[in-house]
């Protein structure tokens, strides 16, 4: 059981090392990091297709990793 989800575990790593990379960065120097917060915090940049897909899938890898993580450190307890 613990190795299953040590496998898995190093998917989702991977999964989710791959999907970040896949995204298109979304800064433009100093003045997009204060202008680009503010325009994604009011609804005026909304992904759509592929931008969204990646943005789901990062989220589902994320909070799986996580979760996995944990099970993880709990099957195999302090070393």
């Amino acid at each position: 059981m613990g190795t299953f989800l040590t496998i898995l575990l190093i998917i989702f790593s991977l999964g989710l090392i791959a999907v970040v990379l896949l995204q298109k960065g979304k800064s433009a120097g100093l003045s997009g990091a204060i202008s680009g917060g503010a325009e994604q915090l009011f609804g005026k940049q909304k992904a759509r297709g592929i931008d969204l897909l990646l943005q789901r899938l990062t989220l589902v890898l994320a909070v799986g990793f996580i979760v996995l993580a944990l099970l993880v450190s709990y099957i195999f307890g302090p070393i």
